[in-house]
């Protein structure tokens, strides 16, 4: 550190490496967007590795400034750095410097605190980047001593030119992305925007499909196959995924998605028959044919299957639909067992399929061929991996209390009643959008009173269960009623359901 030019060494390896970090991860999360990794079996790394790049450019630009002050030829006063168009060298090349940090800072402060802010401003920050990555190529090419060099010259090109082709992908594929809406509306007449731009304070997008195929799997359990009418590819998904449809007879019912989500050729679920001539599920299985069209809403995904090394997959009944999935969007070296339960082996689809594809992986328990109940707790209490689970009611609760917390995942067919004894006080929501202040009645639902304050809402289910109502809670506490995810989940994403659930506090302020 004696030698004199040390910081100038130091001042030109980190811009030249915070400018590529900086690029990379542009270049990684428009990667991410295009959703080419959809089938990874751990996708947290990705978004980790995203945010490792985006971060340790800002480090290095730190370090950049940092080096220009100690520097002894050129001792940066510290608010030339900091503060544009006063710097005494190039003063133009040199702001465009600094704002490209002060957007670097930007994009990594509110990447932290994502889901407390509205999703249009965190989206706009976030664009920024592309913005920042030309502005640095233009202070290194006005502002660097380096920039009549060969080498630079080289990075410079291959820089601008991988981002220049970059941002058009990234302009093409958010095109791409946006489905064919029908010209149906909601339940509450609110705009419907594109699947990929959907978010929880917004309506989700309509897509009209027809019914290409229609065969049962198992005694009342039939499988339909749903494609694009326009014949455009499915929106990428994830395993645990679940779908609205809007039937003619005007309900709308909820199913998870049981394909493979690495195929966008078409959407199947499995329906099983409950419900009375005419409604529901019996529609679907007695009246809808081949060539009917319908409106589908979603996919929508409350049941995502989290990155582990191991996975105990459990399901009752039905249940197998999204497991069904899960198992299909896992590479074939993942360690995973499943628990299949059901009443008579008649009624579980898929069972032979998946006892022949995965042989000793499956374990299928139907009451009609044992005498003795499954020990489901000990079976639980003997493995290490995580546990998603989903059936009926009774076996969730076994589940979670033989499951530890941090292991468990599971989806609910059925909403749990969590309204006994729940605080039933007025409450008052404020809309962030106007700021209009929304008084809401002791027996009033808050999805009820911002729907009549005209604020348009998406719901289905209207009982705390499918999430098609998620909202973002900016400011508040919410009281969570119900079941669509754990509570310590919905708090740190910062969202709760309006249909059913209220406020610890007096007032909420909600991102509609």
């Amino acid at each position: 550190m004696n030698d004199p030019h040390f910081w100038w060494y130091v001042t030109r390896a980190s811009a030249v490496l915070a400018w590529v970090l900086m690029t990379a991860a542009v270049l990684w999360g428009i990667t991410l967007s295009t959703r080419v990794f959809r089938g990874a079996d751990n996708p947290a790394w990705l978004q980790d590795l995203h945010r490792f790049l985006g971060g340790t450019a800002l480090v290095l630009t730190g370090i950049h400034m940092v080096s220009l002050m100690l520097d002894p030829w050129l001792a940066m006063p510290i608010d030339q750095l900091l503060i544009p168009l006063i710097a005494e060298y190039r003063p133009l090349p040199v702001a465009l410097g600094i704002l490209s940090f002060y957007v670097l800072l930007a994009v990594q402060l509110t990447s932290r605190m994502k889901n407390r802010l509205p999703q249009r401003f965190w989206k706009a920050v976030h664009y920024l980047s592309y913005v920042a990555v030309l502005a640095v190529a233009i202070h290194g090419a006005f502002a660097g001593t380096d920039a009549g060099a060969a080498w630079y010259q080289g990075v410079a090109t291959v820089i601008v030119t991988a981002s220049v082709i970059a941002l058009i992908v990234r302009i093409v594929m958010a095109r791409r992305r946006t489905p064919a809406t029908s010209s149906s509306r909601l339940t509450n007449d609110g705009a419907v925007p594109s699947l990929a731009e959907a978010n929880p304070s917004n309506p989700l997008a309509v897509t009209r499909m027809i019914i290409t195929a229609k065969h049962p799997v198992a005694d009342g359990v039939v499988r339909f196959r749903l494609s694009r009418v326009d014949g455009q590819p499915i929106e990428p998904w994830y395993a645990g995924a679940h779908v609205t449809l809007r039937l003619p007879i005007g309900v709308e019912r909820q199913y998870s998605l049981c394909s493979d989500p690495a195929d966008r050729g078409h959407l199947d679920i499995a329906v099983l028959r409950q419900e009375p001539v005419g409604r529901g599920s019996a529609y679907l299985h007695d009246i809808a044919e081949l060539g009917d069209e319908l409106d589908v809403i979603g996919p929508r995904n409350h049941f995502p299957l989290e990155a582990a090394h191991e996975y105990l997959f459990i399901a009752g009944g039905i249940g197998i639909t999204p497991i069904r999935a899960m198992i299909e969007a896992l590479p074939p070296t993942r360690a995973w067992r499943l628990l299949y339960l059901g009443r008579t082996r008649s009624e579980m689809a898929f069972s032979r399929e998946l006892e022949s594809r995965y042989g000793e992986r499956v374990r299928v328990v139907a009451g009609d061929e044992r005498t003795e109940r499954l020990d489901l707790a000990g079976e639980i209490a003997a493995a290490t991996a995580d546990v998603y689970a989903c059936g009926s009611g009774a076996l969730l609760d076994d589940v979670i209390a033989a499951t530890p917390r941090a292991r468990c995942h599971v989806e609910r067919f059925i909403a749990v009643d969590r309204t006994t004894g729940a605080n039933r006080a007025p409450l008052v929501v404020v809309a962030r959008t106007t700021g209009r202040r929304i008084e809401v009645e002791a027996e009033e639902s808050v999805l009820s009173a911002l729907q009549a304050a005209g604020i348009p809402m998406a719901t289905s289910c209207g009982t705390g269960v499918c999430g098609t109502c998620e909202t973002r809670v900016l400011a508040g506490t919410a009281l969570h009623l119900d079941s669509v995810m754990p509570d310590d989940d919905k708090d740190e994403i910062g969202v709760f359901y309006p249909c059913v659930s209220r406020a610890t506090t007096p007032e909420l302020v909600l991102d509609v």
